[in-house]
């Protein structure tokens, strides 16, 4: 009889009150995108209705309000009102005694009396449920006052669901679990769900203050399920829970603190929840505890919270290690160098940066003093995929490191640039000027010579030098070229020579700016590392930069919003691969503003310049340019890093693949899927999606071990083959290093040398009717596609007749690549016309 008045309550209540229908809408949207809170213990339609019209009757509600302000004062009502606490009754003028009152709040969690009878109506809010959908609305309130109509997207269309949402993930599976069913059946709660509470209780216990919220859910029906089916599929659906890291610090701490030994009752019970993992310390501030050390390397301090987890379900929940997935380290695979990540060498390179840049600033044979001195590079950053090792060879005069039986003949600069001091005697000639930086080059790498013993590598552009096993490229900022280019004074032959200082200002302007980020967010290096490693994999590295890699990033933590900030690599790297799947390219500008320091004529000022970038392109979307425009308090015309790439078509491929890999991803973290097979799917590219692959001799790449999967290909038929040339090897030979001549083998180190990236030129050079797409860190395959656009502005003479003959253009391309090119596959036939 109860539910029978309470739906003709809510009829009578929203009859004739278009808005409050509204409402209620808006309300379910905004709840369905939150899967942690529209769930079995928690949020319903019935429930969002039956608040409405409790505000309503309470007049917090009326008449003249829009359906979006209803929606926020329910929100704050639900997040922030302390109504909650005393329970809620629809009657004002209900008599309850100050013990029932007491003894309903002691009895549920959230208290909420119907109209006509005694009964809670949020019975099935659970505590910790109730957190999560005040969190939730908190975070959308915040949204609303931040953004304004702004947020509109960000509240009601983007999909906060839980594998997004958290920042650790826990599969449990149960399936023919009698410790679930241990309880029994005739309780008020179902076994299932008095389980749900044992594993919430146990983690918040054993994590403590590492987390914000813990959320388990379990045989939760989904809105599509069906009855027909019977529950038996509720069984083989795993238990879930999400963990929300309160700050990295607290989350990926060694030591946990106990009680002091004098308290014994408390001593006992720590010792009886941790087991052989508690152990008596003295601290250093002499205080004598019970403690538990999770004892680890720095840059494995994300695998802390797995261990910790693992221990606890397997002491008290008699669980197995198989039967507990968690997702942290599923894709550490891809950034690892000889089972190492190299970013535990960034102590040392800065370390060695430090050096260098004293031993610059200390140069006095220079006719103009150094006075800045900047690390341009990512790894000097810690958003390199793979930041160099220290090299045995790149040292110092008479001094060398061990040698081992892979030490490699390559090795990677690392981009710095120098500013000097001012000086009104430079020459106003532009050439001139570019001839005096690089005398200037010259006489600080002599300089470093001759005081220290460093190697010096010189060219007209740059000056590379080698410190400690590292090796540094050095390039000098004119300020006053970088003026006139700014201020069009310049001419166009200027402004080519001046667009070298032009790039050196935008990557230092990004270099402070990203630098920035990496204190206030410890995930945030990885989650680009992840990012980059993703991109090139899938072949796209020369149409993303590594700054638009890091500025795309970069926009998931200053604008978080609805989520909060991710603290983990995982959830981090799912949120990119859905922004560059979902965010309105062609209409938006995305605004990276690091400090909330854009004014609003700067930010006039992009909006203007994003609306001329389209204008030309009203009818046709398919060409505009730039076709991610990214827009920073340095580059408000997004000059640096998209101005040329990614083109449309390059974009529209792009937002594909991340579709596919993000939809695979979620897939991954919230189904029972532990194949590591299936977590590298991830990061292998389908070849059947190119016109042509050439394969390359791996043996031959300069870093053969940031190679992830060795390159496949079952279709098409193959048109040119060839054999490894033996000119050149990424590692000293034997009898190189059996030699042991030290000064030799220096002078056989090769600096910057990329045979990929060499290719790729002579083929961008000579055969202007293909594509390429490749994997800058390391793949051993380039992508050919069909290039109809550059072929139709083409004469028809007889050489491009026979150009359009696919397989002689791709005899050619193996041609070009003799002793590099395994083999070219012709996969589909173009139609040329």
């Amino acid at each position: 009889m109860s539910l029978e008045e309470n739906n003709e309550f809510l009829r009578k209540t929203f009859a004739g009150w278009k808005e409050l229908g509204e409402a209620l809408i808006l309300l379910k949207v905004w709840a369905r995108q939150r899967s942690s809170v529209y769930v079995h213990d928690c949020l319903n339609g019935f429930l969002l209705a039956i608040i409405l019209s409790y505000l309503a009757t309470h007049e917090k509600i009326n008449k003249t309000m829009r359906p979006l302000q209803m929606f926020r004062v329910t929100l704050d009502f639900i997040g922030n009102s302390k109504l909650w606490a005393r329970g809620l009754y629809f009657h004002k003028n209900v008599t309850i005694t100050k013990e029932d009152r007491m003894k309903n709040i002691e009895s549920f969690p959230v208290f909420l009396c119907d109209a006509h009878s005694s009964t809670n109506l949020t019975y099935r809010i659970s505590k910790s449920a109730f957190s999560e959908l005040q969190e939730e609305a908190v975070i959308t309130l915040q949204c609303l006052g931040k953004f304004g109509d702004g947020a509109f997207e960000d509240i009601f269309t983007t999909n906060v669901d839980f594998s997004s949402k958290y920042d650790h993930h826990i599969r449990l599976n149960l399936k023919g679990s009698k410790e679930v069913f241990s309880s029994g059946f005739c309780l008020d709660d179902e076994c299932w769900r008095l389980y749900e509470k044992q594993v919430h209780d146990l983690l918040s216990q054993g994590l403590g203050d590492r987390t914000k919220s813990v959320r388990v859910i379990w045989r939760n029906s989904s809105s599509g399920c069906s009855l027909e089916k019977g529950f038996s599929t509720l069984d083989r659906e795993p238990l879930i829970v999400g963990i929300s890291m309160s700050t990295p610090e607290k989350a990926f701490r060694v030591v946990d603190i106990g009680p002091d030994a004098e308290d014994r009752d408390a001593v006992l019970k720590f010792r009886k929840f941790w087991g052989e993992k508690a152990e008596l310390r003295r601290f250093q501030d002499g205080r004598i505890a019970e403690s538990t050390v999770w004892e680890t390397k720095d840059w494995t301090k994300h695998l802390i919270l797995k261990r910790i987890v693992e221990h606890v379900l397997v002491r008290h929940l008699s669980l197995s290690e198989t039967n507990i997935t968690q997702i942290v380290d599923q894709l550490d695979f891809s950034l690892l160098h000889g089972g190492t990540d190299p970013v535990s060498f960034f102590p040392n390179l800065l370390g060695t940066f430090e050096v260098l840049e004293r031993r610059l600033r200390s140069i006095e044979d220079v006719p103009l003093k150094i006075s800045h001195v900047q690390p341009l590079d990512p790894a000097l950053r810690s958003t390199s995929v793979f930041p160099p090792e220290p090299h045995p060879l790149a040292n110092e005069k008479g001094s060398g490191g061990k040698l081992s039986k892979l030490t490699s003949s390559c090795i990677q600069p690392l981009e710095v640039m120098i500013q000097l001091e001012g000086s009104g005697n430079w020459p106003k000639d532009d050439v001139a000027i570019q001839k005096t930086k690089s005398a200037f080059l010259l006489k600080i790498g002599e300089s470093l010579q001759s005081n220290w013993g460093m190697r010096c590598d010189a060219t007209e552009d740059e000056v590379v030098v080698l410190l400690s096993g590292y090796a540094f490229r050095l390039k000098i900022l004119h300020e006053r070229a970088l003026a006139l280019v700014n201020s069009g004074i310049a001419n166009q032959r200027a402004k080519r020579v001046f667009g070298a200082d032009k790039s050196l200002f935008f990557e230092s302007q990004h270099a402070s700016m990203i630098k920035g980020l990496l204190k206030p967010y410890p995930a945030y290096g990885p989650v680009v590392r992840l990012a980059k490693r993703w991109v090139a994999s899938h072949l796209f590295s020369a149409s993303l930069a590594d700054e638009t890699v890091e500025l795309l990033v970069a926009y998931l933590f200053v604008k978080s919003l609805p989520f909060k900030t991710p603290c983990s690599r995982i959830t981090g790297f799912l949120r990119f691969l859905r922004l560059l799947a979902d965010y309105d390219w062609a209409f938006s500008p995305m605004v990276i503003d690091m400090k909330d320091d854009l004014s609003p004529s700067d930010k006039k000022e992009i909006e203007d310049n994003f609306r001329l970038s389209r204008k030309g392109y009203a009818g046709n979307m398919q060409n505009i340019s730039p076709a991610m425009f990214l827009a920073t308090s340095y580059d408000k015309a997004s000059e640096a890093w998209t101005s040329s790439s990614p083109n449309s078509m390059e974009l529209k491929r792009l937002i594909a693949y991340a579709r596919s890999s993000a939809n695979l991803l979620t897939k991954l973290i919230c189904q029972d899927e532990s194949d590591s097979l299936r977590w590298e799917c991830l990061l292998r590219t389908p070849f059947n999606n190119y016109d042509a692959v050439v394969l390359l001799h791996g043996d031959k790449l300069p870093f053969p071990r940031h190679l992830l999967f060795p390159s496949l290909v079952n279709q098409g038929r193959v048109v040119a083959r060839g054999n490894a040339s033996k000119s050149f090897s990424p590692f000293f030979s034997s009898e190189d290093l059996r030699g042991r001549n030290l000064q030799k083998l220096k002078d056989k180190l090769m600096v910057d040398f990329d045979p990929l990236r060499l290719y790729v030129t002579d083929l961008k050079r000579e055969f202007s009717t293909v594509k390429l797409w490749y994997d800058a860190l390391g793949g051993d395959a380039i992508g050919l596609t069909w290039d109809r656009s550059g072929s139709k502005k083409r004469q028809r003479d007889e050489q491009e007749d026979e150009e359009k003959d696919p397989v002689s253009i791709l005899k050619g391309v193996g041609e070009a690549g003799k002793g590099f090119v395994k083999s070219v596959h012709l996969v589909k036939v173009p139609k040329l016309t």
